[in-house]
């Protein structure tokens, strides 16, 4: 069966990294229908403007797509684009999954976060503030927690461990500072939990957890929590399998999907050939899973992983030598391997 999906290939290494992700989804037997745009720099650079309304409609349409990373400029330029996707299609659940995919530090890591996507600090509402003559004496954010927000993310979370049989979810806060914003928040997702009385629950304070995180992982399951703090905590998590390299999420609303990955387009290696697409591979199976594909995502997430615990492929960030072209080779033929002795 064919699926038409939306792509956008993204800035920096991104083109470079979904070309070797569509490859080896190739690999696996499905079909994927791209309908590709620009966004981003590139789509500035082309369009002048960072999001063309044909790329709204596009996801619209097809209601799934695969994005690589798009480059935010900090302080001054445009707005985030990622930002800006989660909120118009309401993407409200972020999922980063972590898995550790070759011996570290740590060696079992497995832990999924699910974060508030569109409510938080990160809804843009800000303004400075003047004082005498100086119009930028103060700078104001508010951050906007709702009941109905927060209920919809930690339900998220329960079912999402009830359909992957996962037994704890922990609720992560600042309930004791923020006592309206963050105590909304806990309020809900205590209530929320009550419903589901075969999965333990738990709720941490934010700085703790970012230590217990270091300390041992083990000690945590599903985490879910608000927008910045989701932002924060994942890429910690990701540092526990080895970086952003190895860290893919899925932005889900109710009619509307987007895969990615969690690192950034990294120009100063764009076009070099060296860039890791294990993060954007592994987004690559969350969305085939979306399609009903979990076969073939199977294949595919047991392909990456099996090249990462041999060792004799690696990229240059994961102490390596490989190349992109390489490292997809390598995980195309395991996977070919696979559907040949099966």
């Amino acid at each position: 069966m064919a699926h038409e999906i939306t792509l956008l290939p993204g800035d920096g290494i991104g083109p470079e990294v979904t070309q070797a992700t569509l490859r080896a989804v190739e690999a696996t037997g499905v079909t994927l229908v791209l309908d590709e745009h620009k966004a981003g720099v590139s789509a500035l650079e082309a369009k002048g403007e960072p999001l063309p309304a044909s790329v709204l409609d596009s996801i619209r349409r097809t209601g799934v797509a695969l994005k690589g990373p798009l480059t935010t400029p900090s302080g001054a330029g445009f707005r985030s684009v990622n930002v800006a996707l989660r909120q118009e299609f309401d993407l409200y659940a972020n999922v980063r999954p972590v898995r550790t995919m070759f011996p570290g530090r740590y060696r079992d890591v497995d832990l999924v976060l699910v974060r508030e996507n569109t409510e938080g600090l990160y809804v843009g509402v800000e303004h400075y503030i003047g004082v005498g003559q100086d119009r930028k004496a103060a700078a104001e954010s508010v951050m906007i927690v709702t009941r109905f927000g927060s209920e919809r993310i930690v339900r998220y979370a329960f079912e999402y461990a009830r359909r992957h049989a996962r037994r704890k979810v922990t609720l992560v806060h600042k309930a004791n500072i923020l006592k309206l914003t963050q105590g909304l928040f806990l309020e809900a997702g205590r209530e929320i939990a009550k419903g589901y009385p075969e999965i333990a629950f738990e709720d941490r304070i934010i700085d703790a957890t970012a230590m217990q995180l270091v300390l041992g992982p083990s000690k945590f399951d599903v985490l879910v929590t608000e927008n910045m703090f989701g932002d924060i905590l994942s890429d910690e998590l990701a540092g526990l399998v080895g970086g952003l390299g190895f860290a893919p999420a899925a932005n889900v609303g109710s009619g509307v999907a987007i895969f990615e990955a969690v690192h950034g387009s990294a120009p100063d290696i764009a076009g070099q050939g060296v860039a890791n697409p294990t993060a954007l591979m592994l987004a690559a199976c969350l969305l085939l899973e979306h399609l009903d594909e979990a076969p073939a995502a199977q294949r595919l997430r047991a392909a990456v992983q099996g090249v990462w615990q041999e060792g004799r492929v690696r990229t240059r960030d994961a102490g390596g030598r490989a190349s992109t072209a390489e490292f997809t080779e390598a995980v195309c033929a395991r996977i070919r391997g696979a559907q040949s002795s099966a």
